[in-house]
């Protein structure tokens, strides 16, 4: 079984308008509500992949309630911590090509919340063979929490994967417990060093050497219509995915989070792990919805997919 933790869960509202005008009435006759979050489009897309997958976190309230109901539809089970306040909807307004997005902030939690959650964690953990942590973090959860969900894996042999940024993932990689694979893109690995990456090959090479990637198995750097680059063990891979009519990129790293996880699952070698982590990116971005994929034109495209070797 997988496990997604999606911490900070939403409900993604989002107005189609021809025009966004400001300081009067904006009127939307094409409006879409799903369960959002990080987290929950991992989920979505390996349910979509036919392997069990329990979702997990904090949610609470009437957008609660409207997530499990969702979930429910997609059959995807779900064992969230329930808090006594709300979650979070976050909009997102499709205007003239531009997309203007409004993000609450979502409740507000304390240290004892923290840890009643890791409790349910650790339960979870007695039937999963692989984590998966995306996104970030609700307010007044400290920053070294995924660093301890990481240490409790670990600790009972399941593997981590973790998809995050900020000081969420640099405490995660400075710790002894180091997750089974991280997925940073060219900004976040900018922000993690404190400085501009270039994306070429040699560059790369050298900064998954550095000192803080010391530890971990797989490092995926997502590179968008440019493939990834890969550090798995000691060795490196250059993929190269094929050109395709984008609809909607939003989620496409959760899809390629989701293929991870599943073809690690599957006990897939090296390369064809890496054929299924971008094809079910590539297909989240053929959909106009996000973290959906459709399986019918999985075989199509993971044959256009190219590993090299560096």
């Amino acid at each position: 079984m997988i496990l997604s933790v999606t911490m900070n869960p939403s409900v993604d509202i989002s107005y189609t308008l021809d025009t966004l005008k400001l300081n009067t009435v904006n009127r939307s006759d094409q409006t879409k509500k799903t369960a959002g979050g990080k987290g929950l489009n991992v989920a979505r897309v390996i349910s979509l992949m036919g392997e069990q997958v329990i979702a997990t976190g904090f949610l609470g309230g009437t957008i609660g309630l409207f997530i499990e109901e969702e979930l429910a539809k997609n059959q995807i089970e779900n064992a969230f911590y329930k808090i006594d306040q709300e979650s979070r909807n976050c909009i997102a307004i499709l205007h003239e090509g531009q997309q203007t997005e409004i993000l609450e902030a979502g409740p507000i939690l304390t240290k004892a919340d923290a840890e009643q959650f890791l409790i349910k964690f650790s339960n979870l953990l007695n039937s999963a063979d692989i984590v998966t942590i995306s996104g970030s973090l609700p307010q007044g959860i400290d920053a070294d929490i995924y660093q301890e969900m990481i240490r409790m894996g670990n600790s009972v042999d399941v593997v981590t994967i973790l998809d995050c940024s900020g000081e969420a993932l640099r405490f995660a990689l400075e710790s002894l417990e180091k997750p089974f694979l991280i997925k940073p893109n060219q900004e976040e690995l900018g922000q993690l060093l404190g400085e501009e990456i270039s994306m070429d090959s040699a560059t790369l090479k050298e900064v998954l050497h550095r000192p803080i990637f010391n530890g971990i198995p797989w490092i995926v750097v997502s590179m968008g219509a440019d493939g990834g680059f890969v550090k798995c063990g000691e060795d490196f891979f250059q993929v190269e995915i094929p050109k395709i009519n984008v609809v909607n990129p939003v989620g496409s790293g959760d899809a390629t989070v989701a293929g991870l996880a599943v073809a690690i699952q599957q006990k897939k070698n090296a390369s064809d792990i890496l054929k299924t982590a971008m094809t079910t990116g590539i297909l989240n971005t053929m959909q106009a919805g996000t973290g959906y994929i459709e399986m019918e034109k999985f075989q199509e495209y993971i044959n256009q997919v190219k590993v090299t070797i560096i």
